[in-house]
């Protein structure tokens, strides 16, 4: 008969390392996106990308890796307590870790009006301008504000005044864009919560376990006697 505790402890832990995987995942392959040249179709996404903290997910995906090797231990180990503790412990620095990002990405969407137009500023007039026909609009705050650079969505003052500045739809495609990442972070640390969840329960099953047959030996003993 299978163990429904241990199959259950199986299953988190399964999703756990799937965690890890898509962190890793999606990390790498927006850090391959970075080196592409930019378009009117990509522009906006690879400037959002690049303040993001890839980095620190790879790095994070690669903990979680370390923390569910550490599980086969456990696993092999039947009724190993040890190994399942320190599992245990590096599922809560992990968890720690995953909701910094998350946090730090959240964050970010607080202020993202301010930080687009620093950024906005940053950038050399070809990308404003792709920024401008990608957004149909013209400069960040306002056709003058900065003023806006000449292009096929601004051919003239005239027309660009008529227009709205790129705040509106820049910020909202940024905050579109991280508020799906911060909440697939934040699922993550669900599923370490879940796995969390799971190792107390197992632990409280193989110390139970342990008791009894502790219990039963000295009962075998005292039986002979």
């Amino acid at each position: 008969m299978v163990n429904r505790i241990l199959a259950t402890f199986f299953a988190a832990d399964g999703l756990f390392v799937l965690g890890g995987v898509l962190i890793l995942a999606v990390a790498l392959i927006s850090k391959s996106q970075l080196g592409a040249e930019t378009t009117l179709d990509n522009v906006a996404h690879i400037l959002v990308l690049s303040h993001c903290p890839i980095t620190f997910a790879i790095v994070n995906a690669g903990f979680i890796f370390f923390t569910f090797i550490l599980s086969l231990p456990a696993i092999i180990l039947g009724m190993d307590r040890l190994w399942l503790k320190i599992h245990g412990w590096l599922v809560v620095a992990s968890g720690i870790f995953t909701l910094c990002l998350g946090l730090s990405i959240w964050f970010e969407t607080l202020t993202t009006r301010s930080k687009l137009g620093i950024m906005w500023k940053e950038q050399p007039a070809a990308v404003q301008s792709l920024l401008q026909q990608r957004f149909d609009c013209c400069g960040y705050l306002n056709s003058t504000s900065p003023p806006f650079q000449v292009d096929r969505a601004c051919p003239t003052p005239l027309a660009a005044a008529q227009k709205a500045g790129c705040v509106g739809p820049f910020s909202d495609y940024a905050n579109h864009f991280l508020d799906v990442i911060f909440t697939a972070d934040f699922g993550v640390v669900a599923i370490d919560a879940i796995l969390l969840l799971c190792i107390a329960i197992v632990l409280k099953d193989r110390k139970d376990r342990e008791r009894y047959r502790q219990i039963d030996l000295k009962n075998g003993f005292e039986a002979t006697i």
